[in-house]
């Protein structure tokens, strides 16, 4: 049977509790005549699994597989997929949702995978039984790690910067807060891409000069008062004000992003991680400033977004990996880096070889 990694339930109030891991076994796989068999050789971690353990997530559950990203290699499948057996992919991180600008069109919402009621599969184990409409090849370009790092937070990026911010465009001027996380990073080597002046915020100094290394033009500790002036003072001199925000923290973005942005310009949230809170000033509204929700994205988002990383080669940054499903006191380590804030990129659990899953087939 297939090993899995899902969390335990322990007593705890939501906030203080912290679920350990637990290594539980899956039936045999046995897909239906549309769905596949993928043997998984990488998963990474969101934040969302950091608040899954720590019961700060709608409709967790126990006994349902961790994580949402993973790459994988097709191991068999139902008589209407056999054309992906052997193809090395890459799972669409959630269901319900084809291709509405708007959001989804599933009555029941978007079901992510990984560790809740809304939908019995994950990407921590040995095999994902899935219909074989969900899944990408994975980019050629691209190590099984990196291609794992890929699904949720290249999509996350991809919607809130290139769809939602509306100004991923040659000139333009975006500023990407909490640069060090993989969503933020992946909006980084999206924007910068896609011809757009990028500037970060960091409470790090190590990490603003990583994202300079990725193309950024400047960046600020948003630990420091003034980090608004000396953004500022760090725009073109043609352009003295920014197109759009792409943030993922939360807090007082509006009141100092606001005061940044262009008439009309727009700030473009995929998270809170600092706050829950936003207020939305008068100051804003006098300046037409549009704040936009972003999660997640379509099955067409996903597909084009994959396609962008093809034909740019661009790469998801892995800030570390452990190996092997049963090693939990890696994969716990992993989970502290996130807790601690320490990562500058994703964190990765790889789960086989390329080469060794292959050679099974």
């Amino acid at each position: 049977m297939p090993k899995a990694i899902a969390i335990r339930k322990v007593e705890g109030k939501p906030g203080k509790v912290y679920y350990p891991l637990d290594l539980i076994n899956l039936p045999d796989p046995a897909p239906k005549e549309n769905e596949v068999v993928v043997r998984m050789t990488g998963a990474a971690l969101n934040h969302r699994d950091l608040f899954l353990r720590q019961h700060l997530y709608p409709g967790i559950t126990f006994g349902v597989p961790l994580l949402a990203d993973g790459c994988g290699v097709v191991a068999s499948a139902g008589s209407k997929a056999k054309q992906w057996v052997g193809k090395r992919v890459i799972l669409n991180p959630g269901t319900g949702w084809r291709d509405d600008l708007e959001g989804p069109e599933s009555p029941k919402g978007y079901a992510i995978l990984g560790g809740t009621k809304m939908n019995p599969l994950g990407t921590l184990g040995e095999t994902v039984t899935i219909d074989a409409a969900e899944l990408e090849e994975a980019p050629t370009h691209l190590s099984s790690v990196e291609a794992a790092a890929l699904p949720l937070t290249g999509l996350t990026a991809w919607r809130a910067t290139m769809v939602k911010s509306g100004n991923a465009k040659p000139g333009r001027n975006i500023l990407i807060t909490g640069i060090g996380g993989g969503v933020a990073i992946m909006a980084l080597l999206f924007a910068v891409a896609a011809g757009a002046n990028v500037y970060v915020t960091s409470g790090d100094a190590e990490k603003i000069k990583k994202a300079k290394d990725l193309g950024a033009k400047g960046g600020v500790n948003y630990k420091e008062k003034d980090w608004d002036k000396q953004l500022r003072e760090m725009l073109p001199k043609d352009r003295k004000q920014l197109d759009a925000i792409i943030d993922g923290a939360g807090s007082d973005i509006v009141d100092k992003g606001s005061k940044m942005l262009k008439a009309g310009g727009v700030i473009s949230i995929y998270g809170m991680t600092v706050s829950p809170k936003m207020p939305f000033l008068m100051s804003a509204v006098l300046k037409n400033i549009e704040v936009r929700g972003s999660t997640m994205g379509s099955r067409k988002e996903f597909a084009d977004m994959v396609k962008f990383v093809e034909q740019k080669n661009l790469k998801p940054v892995i800030s570390r990996s452990v190996s092997g499903i049963d090693n939990l006191d890696g994969i716990n380590g992993l989970f502290e880096d996130m807790k601690n804030s320490s990562q500058f990129g994703k964190l990765v659990i790889e789960i086989a070889k390329d080469n060794d899953v292959k050679s099974k087939l």
